[in-house]
């Protein structure tokens, strides 16, 4: 079967494997060179494997670095952070589709615009009232914050979920007498699964990756995330080798990793419907 060769689909053929390059590239080399002996770097990228010295990496890394509790720390906040904030995003866009709320659009607008300004603009205010409120450089303030964070695309996504959800479910639950608090709990709440699912992964990944308030909030190794730590691996410790930091650098992006591949099909799911 001979299959035409259009200049569109060659195009975008051409697109797709730019793209791909354009990220695979980078993250090739990062994992060649972090497993390359340290008697073997020169100090230059290296293009193949010269060796596999993978694990000896780590090990010298995530001692120079001190990073258990960076990585605990990390888990806690992605947990507790994406956790509470898509249930609380969920609350909100149940309210504002499923009950009967007056000015939804402005309500709507009130809740997603968090995420139209930059987070410099809301640092030094941050900072300011965590040191009056004595909770500066804690897990708390990282928590609140993280949760702040993520609730309005949380809120985006749950919202447009509920949208495509017909309204005979909510108005049958009525008729059998279920208030509000049951029918969110009992009935939409287990239809929006993929949605808070999808939701979760997002932020968790987020909270996972994120630096600025790492840094800016918190400056004892007790309470800093991983990336925080991973940040100041390289200054701090002047004498580790690249293929060290690099190492430690792929196993601490590992639990993002694998949190996207175990929940990708609830994800995709989640994020495509009706958006």
């Amino acid at each position: 079967m001979k299959t035409s060769l259009r200049p569109g689909v060659l195009l975008r053929n051409a697109t797709v494997i730019v793209l791909t390059l354009i990220w695979v590239i980078p993250t090739y080399l990062v994992v060649v060179n972090a497993m390359t002996p340290v008697h073997s770097y020169t100090g230059s990228p290296v293009w193949w494997p010269a060796g596999f010295a993978f694990f000896d990496n780590v090990v010298q890394g995530w001692v120079a670095g001190q990073f258990g509790w960076p990585f605990l720390n990390s888990l806690l906040y992605a947990l507790v952070g994406a956790g509470v904030a898509v249930l609380l995003a969920s609350m909100a866009a149940f309210g504002l589709v499923i009950m009967p709320v007056r000015r939804t659009k402005l309500w709507f607008w009130l809740i997603y615009a968090g995420t139209l300004l930059p987070l410099q603009v809301f640092a030094l205010p941050l900072y300011q009232a965590s040191v009056q409120l004595g909770i500066y450089d804690t897990r708390t303030i990282l928590i609140i914050i993280y949760i702040a964070l993520c609730i309005p695309f949380a809120f985006f996504v749950t919202r447009n979920f509920l949208i495509t959800i017909p309204s005979e479910i909510g108005q049958a639950a009525k008729l059998d007498g279920a208030g509000w608090w049951r029918m969110f709990v009992s009935v939409f709440l287990p239809l929006l699964r993929p949605a808070l699912v999808a939701a979760f992964v997002f932020q968790f990944i987020y909270i996972w990756n994120e630096l600025f308030f790492g840094i800016s909030l918190t400056i004892s190794p007790e309470n800093q995330p991983v990336m925080a730590a991973l940040a100041s691996l390289q200054t701090q410790t002047s004498a580790l080798s690249q293929p060290a930091i690099l190492a430690t650098a792929v196993v601490v992006s590992a639990p993002a990793i694998i949190v996207f591949l175990v929940f990708q099909r609830f994800f995709v799911t989640g994020l495509t419907s009706n958006l």
